[in-house]
């Protein structure tokens, strides 16, 4: 067993043009312990956590690992000295299985004729799956697995190399309480095992839950460090924004005689056997719940047009849109914010800009070409209205972080002035201050009519901001909740069926 880690980052500096994306930021983290790093979005966080990783050299400071100093890391010394990542945006192989994922670079091969040996890289995978209580099998195509278990599979893949230290990088923003109470857990077996754990959060009662101290970043520096005793979710906030945010609250909807979203019998590719009936009305934010593989993102899909409507219909303020059209969706004010910003939501060679302006370049035209002083007025108030931090609209959306990168997939689509937006995990990635601002944002849409169905695995989310909620489970609704019935207890009862 390879000895514990002792690690100290000493006044890390990296700066970019224009741009201070870390000033003098220390960190230290020893085997046995869990340390929780925190941060609004542009924080520094991922800066350096690239730093420790070797993707990135600083332009000051020094790293000290087992008391032996560099200016800077590869990512082979990295590796070497038994540091290992699970990122947010997952990094798997959809051609390969989750064995060969798993161990990839480091496959098993049979002696005789160098071929890869099966049996024995699934008795290698098989125990870390089981730890993790994964449903999937060593054998599975990871082109079958749903983003949640994608993301199990990223956290198998960090255990298979027997790390000295462990950084998890929101690593529970896509999986369900059940499979976040178990990584919480593996997170506590690799501490008695000596592992250190550096855990980073925008989930603050997860970071309360686990941590046994948390580290506070600010503008690209150290804002403090709270001992086990002193994590709260409100002192965390303090610290990292500099100001507390308030409760949201759920408001009663009043009674209206025509919905703005009818879903009638509509069938779905995950459950083309089971009908799903529901409706939505203008100003209100209707939460819709349930367990991983219930259904509800197909459903999403299905009503917007990207997947097959097997049956039924939607009508929009009264009028029947048109199946499996994502135009005719778009025409008649219907737009849905995805779970998967990457693959679905943004195109990440374009510039910031250019993806705010994609679905609105009818209204930005002037003959046959952009308007360009329109096209930039709506990059300004899309910018300012987010919070999105980019140093130039004309960069590449790539270079954002997670958290901002999902703020033009929403900016985009409330420049097209929707009446009903679907938003599946709108928060998904995003910094506490930011979660704030988008919940504020969502209010106001509600209260100037639109409709918002906002599908979320965040029970906190869930709660504090819909005003009703319908649960969904194996494909159907079981339920749905009005203000007064909201607690964690009853969704979880309809949840699971």
């Amino acid at each position: 067993m390879r000895p514990p880690i002792d690690l100290a980052l000493s006044r890390i500096t990296k700066v970019y043009p224009g741009v201070v994306a870390l000033q003098h930021v220390s960190l230290n983290i020893r085997g046995g312990e869990i340390v929780g790093l925190i941060g609004e979005n542009g924080a520094g966080k991922s800066t350096l956590m690239k730093v420790l990783g070797g993707t990135i050299a600083p332009d000051g400071g020094a790293i000290a690992i087992d008391g032996e100093s560099y200016d800077a890391l590869t990512p082979s010394e990295a590796t070497t000295h038994g540091i290992a990542f699970v990122h947010q945006e997952l990094n798997t192989f959809a051609n390969i299985d989750v064995a060969g994922n798993i161990l990839l670079g480091r496959e098993v091969a049979s002696s005789a004729f160098r071929l890869l040996d099966q049996q024995a890289m699934t008795r290698e995978v098989r125990p870390i799956l089981d730890l993790l209580g994964a449903r999937f099998r060593p054998v599975d195509s990871v082109a079958d697995l749903s983003l949640a278990e994608q993301q199990i599979l990223e956290i198998a893949k960090a255990l298979s190399m027997k790390a000295r230290l462990v950084i998890f990088d929101e690593p529970t923003s896509s999986l369900t309480l059940s499979e976040t109470e178990r990584l919480l857990d593996v997170m506590r077996q690799l501490k008695a095992d000596g592992v250190a754990v550096l855990f980073i959060s925008h989930r603050l009662p997860e970071i309360e839950s686990v941590v046994d101290r948390a580290i506070v970043l600010r503008d690209g520096k150290n804002a403090g460090e709270l001992a086990r005793d002193e994590i709260t979710k409100d002192r965390m906030v303090e610290m990292m924004i500099g100001r507390n945010i308030g409760r949201n609250k759920h408001h009663h909807v009043p009674a209206r005689s025509e919905p703005a979203l009818r879903i009638v019998g509509v069938k779905t590719d995950a459950y083309p056997s089971i009908p799903v009936d529901l409706t939505l009305y203008a100003g209100e934010i209707l939460g819709l719940a349930g367990l991983v593989g219930a259904g509800r993102s197909e459903l999403a899909r299905a009503v917007f047009g990207v997947d097959a409507r097997h049956a039924g219909e939607v009508t929009l303020n009264g009028e029947s849109l048109a199946p499996n059209s994502v135009a005719a969706s778009i025409e008649a004010g219907l737009c849905l914010v995805p779970e998967n910003r990457k693959e679905e939501g943004l195109i990440l060679d374009f510039a910031v800009l250019d993806n705010i302006s994609l679905p609105n370049l009818g209204k930005l035209r002037q003959g046959w070409f952009v308007d360009r002083r329109a096209e930039a007025r709506l990059g300004a108030v899309s910018t300012e209205m987010l919070a999105i931090k980019a140093s130039t609209l004309q960069g590449a959306v790539s270079s954002l972080s997670g958290g901002n990168q999902q703020k033009v997939v929403l900016a985009k689509w409330l420049a097209t002035d929707p009446k009903v937006i679907i938003m599946d995990e709108p928060t998904r990635g995003i910094d506490v201050g930011a979660k704030g601002e988008v919940y504020s944002l969502m209010r106001s849409l509600a209260d100037r009519g639109v409709a918002i169905l906002m599908i979320s695995s965040d029970m906190e989310e869930v709660i504090g901001v819909s005003d009703r909620v319908a649960v969904m489970s194996a494909g159907r609704v079981t339920g749905i909740l009005p203000p007064e019935d909201l607690t964690e207890q009853n969704i979880l009862r309809l949840a699971v069926g």
